[in-house]
C-alpha cells in the first residue's frame, strides 16, 4: 500500500518527538524502526550501522528475530545491505531472495519476507549505515516511499553526528570521531603544536529538520540561493577573486552548480518530504557527494570542494551570515584547518591563540605560508581529506617538523610529543642566550644573519632574534592584504614605522613584487598560462611605471635624513636595471626639487633570481651598489620545476652541485665586483643549508625570524676554511645532492644543524 499525502510529513514530526525523548539511545533506536514500519505499512523496518571494522551491525529491528540484534555481522559488501552501504544509494528487489548479493541469516527470520528496499545512511558522502523495510509480499515501494525511507535516514544520519543519538562505541559515526588519524603533508612553516581543531569556515551544523512550514521554507531557500548566485556573480563581475579566497575557475563552477535546475529540483524535492531549508541542503549534498566518491573520473571527484563549498556558502547565507571563525572565540590553543586561504584571511585570527596550521592545499611558497613563518605558528599544507575527517574540538597535533597531523591522537602519542615540546623550548631557550652574541665562525669569519619580514607586525622579531637587520622587507604585503590601492601617506607611513623600528640596523625593501600568482584583490590582470615566468615584479613596475614611481616616493620621504635601500626583483637584463634605476633617480630630483629631505644615502640592488643574469653579472653588478640572491626563484627557473607543484617540487634538492655551483659563480662575481651580497631565500633559514653558503662564500643571508637562532648556533661552531676546501671536493662529485657528505661532515666536525 503506498504511502497517503502528508505521510512523510507526519513520519518526521513524530520521529523529532521520538528523538526529544530523554531515554536511551537503543530505546530510542527501536521506537524509531517502529515508528517506519508502522508509517510505511511495511511488516520489517532494520536499522544496520557501521562497525569500526567496516562491517554492517544490526541495531534495531521491527519485524525480524529481536535475538538477532547486535548478533547479526555483515562484512563489507555483504548481502543487500552489504551492497547499498557499498554503492550508497538507494535500492529495491521485488523478490530479495533470488538475488545472487542476498545473504541468508537464519538468526534473523527473514526467510518469509520477499519485498525489499534499502537506503544508505550518509554522512559527509560516506556510508555510515543502512536503513531497510521489508514486506512479505512482492511489491513495487513507490518513489513516495523511497523519499520517506532517504529522508528518515538522514534525520538519523543527523542525530548521529550531532550526538543527538549516541550509538555504541563499537559502531557508527562517533566511533569513528573517537579514532586518531594521522595524515602526512609539505612542511610550510615548522615547529610543533598541541591543540584543537577550530575550521577555517566552520561547518553550520543543522539542528532544526523538520519543517513547520513548508511553502515558508522553499521561501527561504529560493531567497537564499538569489542571495548566493547573485554574490558569486558579483565576485566574477568585479574580479575580486582574491578576497574570496577561490581562483576564478572555482567560482565558475560555483555558478554552474548555483544556476543549475537539476540541483535546485533535488532541492525543492527535498523540502517537500517535509524538511527545512537547511536540512535539504545537507540532504541533497550527502546524496550528491555519495555518487562523486564513487566516480572513477578523478575530475568528477575533484569537484566535490566545490559541492561542500557551495553548500556551505548557501547554509551560510540561510544562517544569516555567519562568517569564518575569526571572529569567534577561539581556543587558547587553536589549530586552524582549511582547505586554503590567503595571507589576510590568517592576519584575522588571535595571534595570541594560534598555534597551528593545516591546509589542504598550498605549497610552501605560498603567501600563506610566509605569513604563517612570520607569526611562527606550525603548519603544514597538501594533507588531503583532513577536512572530511575532523570535526571543531578535535584534540589534534602539528608536527611541522616531520611534516604530520595527528588527530584526536591516543596518550601514548600526546606523551611522545609534549616531550618533543618541552625538548624545542629548552632548545630555543638555549638560542635566546646567544641573541646578542655576534656570529663568528671559529676561524674569525663575521657572517650577518638578518630576517625577512613584510608586515608590521614582524619587527618585534628584530629585537627577540637579536638578528642584524632585516635583509629582506616584502612590501608586497601590505598590497596584498588591503582591500584596495595603499596611498602615498599611508605607504611613507608604514616604512617610517620599519625604519623606526629598525633604527641603526638596515633594510632592505624590496620593491613590489607582484604579478604572476601574487593578485592584488583591487587590480585587474589577465591570466596567464605560466604566471612564474610573466608579467610580474620589476616587469609590471617598468610598463606601468606611475606604480612604482609612487611606491619609490613614499620610500624616499619615509628615509629622509637615514639610509635607504632598494631591492629591485626579477632583473633579467642589464636594461632593467638601469630602467629602474633612472626612474629613482627621476623622484629623487623632484624630491630635491620641492625641498624634501633626502635619504642620508640611497642604495639601490637587484636581486639574482633570473638564471639569464649569471651570464651578465660583470655588466650588471658594476650598475648595482648590492646584490640579493633569490634561491626559491633562482632554484624553481635553474632546474625548471615549479616549486608549488607537490608532482615535481621534490625532484631537485637545493644541495644539488649545479645548483651549489650556480650560486659559487655569483659569490666569486660579487667579490671581483667588490658588490656585498646576501642570500634571502628558503635556504638560508636551514642550518645544513646555510652551512653550505657559508662554505660557498656568502657573509651575509637572511631568513624567517625563528631560523636565526638555529643558524647562528652553527655559524658559531662551524670552521669556514675548513668546510670550503671539503666543499670544493664535493661539488666535484657526480652526486645528485651533497646533503648526506654535508651532514657527515657535520657530525664529523661537531657543527650544530
Amino acid at each position: 500500500m503506498p504511502l497517503s499525502v502528508g505521510a512523510p510529513r507526519l513520519l518526521l514530526r513524530r520521529l523529532r518527538e521520538v528523538m526529544a525523548e530523554r531515554e536511551s539511545a537503543q530505546a530510542r533506536l527501536d521506537k524509531v524502526v517502529v515508528l517506519v514500519a508502522s508509517n510505511m505499512v511495511a511488516e520489517v523496518c532494520s536499522l544496520y550501522l557501521r562497525r569500526r571494522d567496516t562491517s554492517l551491525e544490526l541495531f534495531a529491528t521491527e519485524g525480524l528475530n529481536p535475538e538477532a540484534v547486535h548478533n547479526t555481522h555483515l562484512k563489507a559488501g555483504e548481502g543487500l545491505v552489504g551492497l547499498i552501504a557499498e554503492h550508497g544509494e538507494p535500492m529495491q528487489f521485488a523478490d530479495a531472495q533470488t538475488h545472487p548479493a542476498f545473504s541468508y541469516r537464519p538468526e534473523t527470520g527473514e526467510e518469509v519476507y520477499h519485498s525489499f528496499l534499502g537506503v544508505p545512511i550518509l554522512r559527509a558522502g560516506h556510508t555510515i549505515g543502512v536503513l531497510t523495510v521489508q514486506n512479505r509480499t512482492q511489491r513495487h515501494y513507490s518513489d513516495e516511499e523511497v523519499e520517506a525511507l532517504q529522508t528518515t535516514a538522514m534525520v538519523i544520519a543527523e542525530m548521529i553526528a550531532s550526538g543527538g543519538l549516541a550509538v555504541s562505541e563499537e559502531g557508527g559515526q562517533e566511533a569513528r570521531r573517537e579514532q586518531s588519524a594521522r595524515f602526512t603533508g609539505v612542511t610550510i612553516s615548522e615547529g610543533v603544536a598541541l591543540g584543537h581543531v577550530v575550521l577555517h569556515e566552520p561547518r553550520i551544523v543543522v539542528t532544526k529538520l523538520i519543517a513547520e512550514d513548508v511553502e515558508f521554507e522553499r521561501r527561504r531557500l529560493a531567497q537564499a540561493i538569489d542571495e548566493l548566485t547573485g554574490m558569486i556573480d558579483g565576485m566574477l563581475e568585479r574580479g575580486d577573486l582574491q578576497r574570496a579566497g577561490e581562483h576564478r575557475e572555482v567560482l565558475e563552477a560555483f555558478r554552474m552548480f548555483a544556476h543549475d535546475r537539476g540541483w535546485r529540483r533535488r532541492l525543492d524535492e527535498a523540502l517537500l518530504t517535509g524538511l527545512t531549508a537547511e536540512a535539504a541542503v545537507q540532504r541533497v549534498r550527502n546524496d550528491t557527494r555519495a555518487r562523486m566518491l564513487r566516480q572513477i573520473d578523478p575530475y568528477a571527484r575533484e569537484r566535490l570542494h566545490d559541492i561542500d563549498d557551495l553548500s556551505n556558502r548557501l547554509l551560510r547565507v540561510l544562517a544569516g551570515g555567519v562568517g569564518t571563525a575569526a571572529a569567534g572565540n577561539l581556543p587558547q590553543d587553536t589549530i586552524l584547518i582549511a582547505r586554503t586561504m590567503g595571507p589576510a584571511e590568517l592576519l584575522d585570527y588571535d595571534r595570541q591563540r594560534l598555534r597551528g596550521l593545516v591546509l589542504e592545499e598550498g605549497g610552501a611558497a605560498s603567501h600563506v605560508a610566509i605569513v604563517a613563518r612570520a607569526l611562527g605558528i606550525a603548519a603544514i599544507s597538501q594533507a588531503k581529506g583532513v577536512l572530511d575527517a575532523v570535526e571543531a574540538g578535535d584534540a589534534a597535533i602539528v608536527d611541522a617538523e616531520g611534516g604530520e597531523l595527528h588527530v584526536r591522537p591516543t596518550p601514548e602519542v600526546v606523551a611522545a610529543y609534549a616531550d618533543k615540546v618541552r625538548f624545542r623550548a629548552r632548545r630555543q631557550a638555549q638560542y635566546a642566550a646567544l641573541r646578542n652574541v655576534p656570529a663568528v665562525t671559529l676561524d674569525g669569519e663575521r657572517v650577518s644573519l638578518n630576517i625577512n619580514a613584510g608586515l608590521v607586525f614582524d619587527l618585534p622579531h628584530l629585537d627577540q632574534s637579536g638578528a642584524d637587520g632585516i635583509g629582506l622587507f616584502r612590501t608586497e604585503l601590505q598590497f596584498m592584504i588591503a582591500s584596495t590601492f595603499p596611498r602615498l601617506e599611508q605607504q611613507t607611513r608604514i616604512y617610517k614605522a620599519i625604519l623606526d623600528a629598525a633604527g641603526e640596523r638596515p633594510v632592505t625593501f624590496r620593491s613590489l613584487d607582484v604579478g604572476g600568482d601574487k593578485v592584488l584583490p583591487y587590480f585587474r590582470v589577465n591570466k596567464e598560462e605560466n604566471p612564474a615566468l610573466g608579467w610580474r615584479a620589476i616587469r609590471m613596475a617598468l610598463d606601468r611605471p606611475a606604480l612604482f614611481r609612487t611606491q619609490v616616493r613614499a620610500l624616499l620621504r619615509a628615509a629622509h635624513g637615514r639610509e635607504l635601500r632598494i631591492m629591485l626583483p626579477m632583473i633579467g637584463d642589464v636594461a632593467e636595471l638601469t630602467a629602474a634605476r633612472a626612474l629613482i633617480d627621476r623622484e629623487v630630483t623632484i624630491l630635491k626639487r620641492h625641498g624634501r629631505l633626502e635619504p642620508r644615502k640611497l642604495l639601490v640592488g637587484a636581486m639574482i633570481e633570473v638564471p639569464a643574469l649569471l651570464f651578465q653579472l660583470d655588466r650588471v653588478l658594476p650598475l648595482a651598489d648590492f646584490a640579493s640572491v633569490g634561491s626559491n626563484d633562482l632554484m624553481q627557473f635553474l632546474f625548471a620545476t615549479d616549486r608549488g607543484n607537490m608532482l615535481v617540487a621534490d625532484r631537485f634538492d637545493a644541495l644539488n652541485p649545479a645548483g651549489l655551483m650556480a650560486l659559487r659563480v655569483i659569490v666569486e662575481a660579487a667579490a671581483r665586483h667588490d658588490v656585498p651580497l646576501n642570500l634571502c631565500g628558503e635556504m638560508a633559514g636551514k642550518p645544513l643549508e646555510a652551512m653550505a653558503l657559508i662554505g660557498l662564500g656568502f657573509r651575509s643571508i637572511s631568513m624567517a625570524p625563528a631560523s636565526v637562532g638555529p643558524v647562528k648556533a652553527m655559524v658559531l661552531s662551524l670552521d669556514r676554511s675548513d668546510l670550503w676546501v671539503r666543499l670544493q671536493e664535493l661539488l666535484a662529485c657526480k652526486s645528485t645532492s651533497v646533503r648526506e657528505e654535508l651532514k657527515s661532515y657535520a657530525a664529523e666536525k661537531g657543527v650544530q644543524i
